[in-house]
C-alpha cells in the first residue's frame, strides 16, 4: 500500500510503496540546487531507509525539470569552507560515503544533473536516465574538485579514462555517454519513463528478492571493493551457511520444490 512515512521534510518528498521508499528532491524552482536544509533532508530520508525493516529498497528521484544543478554553493559554502557540515542524528551521509549501506537504491535522472548529481548516480545502485539528461561535474571550473565520491567512483565505476575525461575538463555529456560508460545501466524516453523504470527495477529487489540475500549480495560486493576480494572470498562460505539456517532460505527452496513465487519475511 502506497502512503506516507512518519518523517516529514522541507525539501525532500518521502512516500511508501509497499516495501519500497520513493524520495523526491523537491526544490524544483531552484533546479533543485543542494542547500544545507536539502543536503540534511537527504540525509534523514536516508536514515530512515536504512532504520526502517519494513523498507527493502529505494528509488530516488526529483521533481520538475532537472534532477539537480548541484551545490548551492552562496549556502553551502560556508559550510565547507570551515570543514563540516551539519549531519542529523537520525540521518546518513547523504553522498553514503559513511560505511556500508544495506538497502539498495535506484535513481532516475532526467534535465540537468550536475556535480552532486552525478555523486549521487554514483552512490547509488541501479542508475536510469532520461534521453534529455545533460551532465557535467564542473568542480574544477569553479576551483574545487569533488569532494562527494566522485574521484573514488567514477574511476571504479567506468574506467579511469573515461573518469579524467569529464573530471578533469568539466566538459558536458549526454544520456548515451552516460551509458557508454557506464555511469548510467539504462536510458528512458522521457523522464516519466524513467522514473517508471525505476520504479520497477526498485520492486522487482523488494517484492521478489530475499532481503537477507539482498543484504548478503551488498555486503560482499562492498567487502570487495574495499578491502579486496580476498577479504571477500573469506566469507562466502560462512555467510552462505547463515543464510541456509534463515526462513527465508526456507521458503526459498520450498518455492522452487512447488514451483510458485516465494514469499520472504527477512528472516
Amino acid at each position: 500500500m502506497a502512503g506516507n512515512p512518519a518523517l516529514t521534510l522541507e525539501t525532500v518528498t518521502l512516500e511508501r510503496d509497499g516495501h519500497v521508499l520513493l524520495i523526491g528532491l523537491n526544490r524544483p524552482e531552484k533546479r533543485n540546487a543542494f542547500n544545507v536544509t536539502m543536503l540534511t533532508d537527504l540525509s534523514r530520508a536516508y536514515g530512515l531507509l536504512e532504520a526502517d525493516d519494513d523498507l527493502r529498497a529505494a528509488v530516488l528521484f526529483a521533481h520538475g525539470e532537472h534532477f539537480t544543478a548541484g551545490l548551492d554553493l552562496v549556502d553551502v559554502a560556508p559550510h565547507i569552507a570551515g570543514g563540516s557540515l551539519p549531519a542529523p542524528q537520525d540521518g546518513r551521509d547523504p553522498w553514503r560515503l559513511d560505511g556500508d549501506w544495506t538497502k539498495p537504491i535506484v535513481a532516475a535522472v532526467q534535465g540537468r544533473c550536475l556535480t552532486l548529481g552525478i555523486e549521487l548516480l554514483l552512490a547509488a545502485d541501479i542508475r536510469v536516465a532520461a534521453a534529455d539528461t545533460r551532465f557535467a561535474q564542473i568542480e574544477v571550473l569553479r576551483g574545487i574538485y569533488p569532494f562527494g565520491g566522485a574521484t573514488l567512483r567514477l574511476p571504479r565505476q567506468t574506467g579511469w579514462g573515461n573518469a579524467m575525461r569529464w573530471l578533469l575538463t568539466g566538459d558536458e555529456f549526454d544520456a548515451a555517454e552516460a551509458y557508454r560508460i557506464g555511469l548510467v545501466q539504462e536510458v528512458g524516453e522521457d523522464a516519466a519513463a524513467a522514473i517508471a523504470r525505476a520504479r520497477e527495477i526498485a520492486h522487482t529487489i523488494a517484492d521478489r528478492a530475499a532481503p537477507l540475500g539482498v543484504r548478503a549480495t551488498l555486503a560482499s560486493a562492498h567487502t570487495a571493493a574495499n578491502d579486496g576480494d580476498a577479504a571477500a572470498i573469506a566469507r562466502l562460505r560462512p555467510d552462505v551457511a547463515k543464510l541456509f539456517a534463515s526462513a527465508d532460505a526456507a521458503e526459498g527452496v520450498q518455492s522452487f520444490i512447488e514451483r510458485r513465487p516465494a514469499t520472504f519475511i527477512g528472516r
